[in-house]
């Protein structure tokens, strides 16, 4: 395998499974905002299916006001979140049709656990639960590559096939931002670019995608904001089998809505650093990780947030 042809080998697996849930400071939705849309991030594409399997951790523990980081002590609020850990798991399916044709399926489920401390008992209550969460489908067409690089557009749904009604032991169901799936269906909408070239006579891909995702209506009282997610980065091959990864990942998400959201404390702006790396152990199967570090996040109202989060997965060709 020469370094040319190894770059789409090797960004076919990059991250989240290419439909993750973006990740914001929101107690509940703890999914990194690394973009592994293989297809975006430049080289041929060849029919068939792919199947990328996916895990990541993410524990959001540090209370947030706006851009600064808090204590317990400082905020006044019936209920004071105190942590958040995230482990999910993505299985996503790819089918190529073509060069220009293909679509995405992404299961996702998540082992989360969340606490939160009341104010005026002093008490804490935690859930714990291991659940699906909402599938996402996604197509796509690239349009005819021209002097300047590949670009192509994307569409699909996010399904409300996740439960949104968990529970803990003393039978109070968790907050609707923290349970597996919003109960909405939400309309996905994309567009991405890449262009190959050379850095120090080493093959390189640079690549964008801006993706928007707007539910279309409430659903048992609660609506999640609308979000836009931003990516850039670019894949380096090192070697013939080893690609260098740099990522940056903006989320903007709006405040959710409906007499069950906690409209206050929800929503932001999100700005990560996403180093990683992918290795090709032959041409069908491929491993790889990021960690994914914050570099601006302002929230609003107050806010679990994490420190950093890692991805690690495998990619294979079926």
């Amino acid at each position: 395998m020469n370094k040319v042809s190894v770059i789409p080998v090797m960004l076919a697996c990059c991250l989240p499974g290419w439909f993750a849930a973006p990740a914001h400071a929101s107690c509940g939705s703890g999914f990194c905002t690394i973009n592994s849309n293989w297809d975006v991030q430049g080289g041929p594409v060849e029919p068939g299916a792919r199947l990328d399997l996916r895990y990541e951790y993410v524990k959001q523990d540090q209370l947030r006001a706006g851009t600064k980081k808090v204590r317990a002590g400082e905020v006044v609020r019936d209920e004071i979140e105190t942590e958040t850990e995230n482990k999910n798991f993505l299985a996503t399916l790819n089918y190529s049709l073509n060069s220009s044709w293909g679509v995405s399926v992404q299961l996702p489920a998540s082992d989360r656990s969340h606490s939160h401390l009341l104010s005026e008992t002093g008490e804490t209550e935690s859930w714990n639960f291991t659940a699906l969460g909402d599938v996402r489908v996604l197509g796509r067409y690239r349009f005819a590559p021209g002097d300047t690089g590949i670009w192509g557009t994307s569409a699909g749904f996010k399904l409300p096939t996740g439960s949104f009604d968990k529970t803990n032991a003393a039978g109070d169901a968790a907050d609707r931002m923290f349970q597996p799936g919003s109960g909405t269906t939400d309309v996905l909408l994309g567009i991405f670019g890449n262009r190959q070239t050379l850095i120090a006579d080493h093959p390189a891909a640079w690549f964008m995608e801006a993706q928007a995702q707007q539910p279309l209506a409430e659903r048992a009282d609660y609506k999640p904001g609308s979000q836009l997610l931003l990516d850039g980065g670019l894949a380096y091959a090192a070697t013939a089998q080893m690609n260098l990864m740099l990522q940056a990942n903006l989320l903007v998400k709006d405040r959710d809505s409906g007499a069950e959201a906690e409209s206050e404390d929800t929503g932001g702006t999100f700005l990560f650093l996403s180093p990683g790396l992918a290795y090709a152990v032959n041409r069908e199967f491929t491993v790889y990780g990021f960690v994914q570090l914050p570099l601006y996040q302002h929230v609003n109202g107050v806010q679990l947030t994490a420190d950093g989060s890692f991805a690690a997965g495998i990619s294979y060709r079926l």
